[in-house]
């Protein structure tokens, strides 16, 4: 998995760290005898994405790759051997995404005892995951309405691609409609005492609204698809004004495609500025919402019932990825959850209110 920094026109609170976990030289040399990449020039760390998860750019005299040691958690086996599928069947459609790299026999992942079960070995046995792809050096979203086109058009793609894609596993359903720890985590921010009763309250009664909206449409009996669950534009990577690699398949799972369409539409077209969150303004940006959904269009179909639920969706999307990090941490990044759920507050009040206009623009994008 290549990866690039964090755009500036959306929620991310992944961005470059001074903490995050490294590669041990030692592990490094056990990982890579496991790869047919010849002889290795240099290797550097890639400190970007999941502070747990490590990653180190190595460099051949031909070639650069990107090793990930997957972060705890993130280490079960059905579901790694079911994004690796979905990978190699987007690769043989010519989708743009980072090569898989196998091992010299022919998997398409290693793996080596954790640090913890080797100092514990009676305890249950652990494994760490390791992928290796083709390094994509490219840029970040630049923002352009251009840019944020394509960025709909190859979301279209995905969805195209994976039409015929049908795994041994998949995952289960879940999703930010409907979340199923949402209330838990709101009860955590609230027994912190760092934030007031009276946003938090507001919080809940947006979300719950917009749930019940969604779920007034016949949403429960759309047909299901293969989705990305993540499209946002830090899983990507740019040249120019086109998507050159789609990142992170880790929460692809089947779901309505308006999960897809709600977030990517959320995410291309957030408005945010300095380190500030007070200062950034409610509105969303209409003419990059309404590209990213003409992007689309260029390439699929998706419903009057679907445009409808755009805006509540949006909603349940922006409050659920704010109020998980503020749960566990307090903060989101390095902003305290005080303020920036306030702006959250803000942002989703604004497409409350602006819920009829958005469809109409979705409609005639």
């Amino acid at each position: 998995m290549a990866s690039s920094p964090a755009s500036d026109s959306h929620l991310s609170h992944e961005s470059p760290h001074t903490d995050h976990d490294v590669f041990q030289s030692s592990e490094l040399a056990l990982v890579l005898s496991q790869y047919p990449i010849g002889p290795i020039e240099s290797t550097r760390d890639f400190p970007r994405g999941s502070r747990r998860s490590p990653k180190a750019i190595i460099t051949t005299p031909t070639r650069q790759f990107l090793l990930k040691r997957r972060a705890p958690g993130k280490n079960n086996l059905q579901r790694v051997a079911f994004n690796h599928a979905l990978q190699m069947h987007l690769s043989a459609k010519h989708f743009p995404l980072p090569q898989l790299i196998n091992t010299t026999d022919g998997q398409s992942f290693s793996h080596l005892p954790s640090a913890a079960s080797a100092q514990s070995p009676a305890s249950a046995p652990s494994e760490n995951i390791y992928e290796l792809f083709e390094f994509i050096p490219a840029a970040h979203y630049p923002q352009t309405l251009e840019a944020t086109e394509n960025a709909g058009y190859t979301l279209a793609l995905y969805h195209q691609s994976l039409l015929d894609f049908t795994p041994a596993w998949e995952p289960g359903p879940s999703s930010y409609h409907r979340a199923r720890a949402l209330a838990q985590n709101f009860t955590r921010i609230a027994a912190a005492g760092q934030v007031p009763t009276s946003l938090l309250d507001s919080l809940q009664t947006l979300v719950t609204t917009a749930a019940e909206a969604v779920d007034a449409s016949g949403y429960s009996t759309w047909p299901k698809r293969i989705i990305h669950a993540d499209w946002h534009p830090g899983n990507m990577l740019f040249r120019e004004d086109r998507v050159v690699a789609v990142l992170d398949f880790d929460s692809a799972r089947r779901l309505p495609i308006a999960i897809d369409l709600a977030n990517g539409a959320l995410q291309f077209s957030m408005i945010d500025g300095d380190e500030n969150p007070a200062k950034w303004p409610d509105q969303t940006d209409e003419s990059r919402y309404r590209k990213f959904l003409h992007g689309y269009r260029q390439l699929a179909a998706f419903s009057s019932a679907e445009s409808a639920v755009l805006p509540w969706l949006m909603i349940e999307a922006l409050i659920a990825e704010a109020v998980y990090p503020i749960a566990a941490t307090g903060t989101f990044g390095r902003i305290s959850g005080d303020i920036f759920l306030h702006m959250v507050a803000r942002k989703a009040n604004w497409l409350a209110l602006h819920a009829h206009h958005l469809i109409q623009l979705a409609e005639s994008a």
